[in-house]
């Protein structure tokens, strides 16, 4: 029988069980919060990312998780420097043009702070003479760092992104750093 895990991720810890390549370094891991035999991560989230993280024992469910051929989406919590126009978000809708070629196109809203944020830490820097917004951004590829280039590159960079939704999971009820059975 396989197990699957949803993680509430927090700030700063890595997406990994073991933090290869830093011989004594004190950066958190997903061993500081979970101790489940046989479980990996099913795709990345950044370290300096929050939000849902799945784990498994599937190879199969773990491929069609991570692999962007399945297309499955992942919706975020998207805190931004400015409050993007509609013509921003419109950009977002179509796909945007970064390094790496062309976005597949997104769906994207303008939103309230999502209800029962927690407060990260450290907190996002505040600057009086900057707004910022929140937008609920979902896409359906995953690659290095999308979610914070697609919104530097309509000129509303991310301050804060948080994956609330992969496909039918949602970290809905988990303070970061708790998990539970999927």
């Amino acid at each position: 029988m396989s197990r699957t895990l949803i993680f509430n991720k927090p700030f700063n810890v890595l997406s990994q069980f073991t933090d290869k390549g830093h011989a004594g370094s004190d950066r958190q891991t997903l061993s500081d919060f979970i101790d489940v035999p046989g479980v990996y991560a099913a795709g990345r989230l950044d370290r300096d990312s929050e939000g849902l993280l799945l784990l498994t024992d599937d190879g199969r469910l773990q491929a069609r998780i991570a692999d962007p051929k399945h297309k499955m989406a992942k919706t975020y919590w998207v805190q931004v420097e400015g409050i993007p126009s509609e013509g921003a978000l419109q950009a977002l809708r179509e796909g945007v043009e970064l390094k790496d070629g062309r976005t597949r196109p997104a769906q994207v809203r303008r939103i309230d702070a999502p209800p029962g944020l927690w407060p990260r830490n450290p907190p996002v820097r505040f600057r009086k003479t900057v707004p910022d917004s929140w937008l609920e951004l979902t896409i359906r590829e995953g690659r290095n760092r999308q979610v914070r280039r697609m919104t530097a590159a309509v000129g509303h960079p991310t301050l804060r992104l948080i994956r609330c939704r992969v496909g039918p999971w949602s970290i809905e009820g988990l303070a970061p750093g708790e998990w539970r059975d999927a």
